[in-house]
């Protein structure tokens, strides 16, 4: 009876040492590595995707599309392929500061479509962004205007366990205020790409562990990310209601 050898792996830094990188019209560098089932028109469509001036915030920074990666105690290695063996101990993303850059490595094998794959991009993109830029004092002022008016749910876990803080009765409330602000700013600017690179039904973004936001509240929300990061040449945005039967 035969059996099933072992995906190789290699440390990350065989991986940037071995694996070319390609850079994208709006500046983001990014490379494949290992057997990804994502097309590279597929690839390049979902990087060009980010808007020029979120893009910028994003200098010294590799993103690297792999098939799996895995902690194994305090290390990190890259699968050369979907491994059953491995899967159980792989992780969604892994940040690696190498060179003085950062490379940030995105299993693709552990998601099943390109949906999950370009989010999983994009949420490490919009918390990148909100670490370089911070949150601007419109997005803030719109997010908590709609908290005072009592607007339904939120758009992450993260937003949602936030908000409770910053309106509850705990110390620090500026402090947990400006923890909602970034959660709610990042998760809208992935939103936002999302929406740029593929036709998203509001629903498809509903989790169990807390209620979404009002489509009311995160069509305002969306409507200002894309006030203040308008699409690049080829992409558009638009919002559109679907009528009830």
């Amino acid at each position: 009876m035969s059996q099933v050898t072992a995906a190789a792996t290699r440390t990350p830094a065989e991986v940037v040492r071995q694996t070319s990188v390609s850079r994208s019209p709006n500046g983001i560098s990014y490379a494949t590595a290992g057997e990804v089932t994502l097309t590279p028109s597929d690839l390049e469509r979902m990087i060009a995707a980010v808007p020029g001036a979120v893009a910028a915030a994003l200098d010294r920074k590799a993103y690297y599309f792999v098939p799996l990666t895995v902690s194994q105690g305090d290390d990190t290695v890259i699968a050369e392929r979907y491994d059953v063996a491995l899967s159980d101990n792989a992780v969604c993303h892994r940040n690696v500061n190498l060179n003085g850059s950062q490379c940030v490595f995105i299993s693709t094998r552990l998601m099943d479509d390109k949906f999950s794959v370009a989010f999983e991009f994009y949420i490490n993109v919009g918390h990148a962004l909100v670490e370089r830029a911070g949150v601007p004092k419109d997005f803030a002022e719109l997010v908590w205007k709609q908290v005072e008016g009592n607007a339904r749910g939120e758009t992450s876990l993260d937003a949602w366990e936030a908000r409770k803080l910053a309106t509850g009765h705990q110390p620090d409330v500026e402090k947990n205020k400006n923890d909602f602000f970034t959660a709610a700013f990042s998760d809208a600017i992935s939103i936002y790409m999302l929406t740029l690179l593929l036709d998203v039904d509001y629903q498809d973004l509903r989790e169990r562990d807390y209620q979404l936001l009002a489509p009311a509240a995160l069509a305002e929300r969306l409507r200002k990310i894309a006030e203040l990061f308008p699409p690049n040449a080829g992409f558009e945005f638009s919002i559109l209601h679907r009528r009830r039967g």
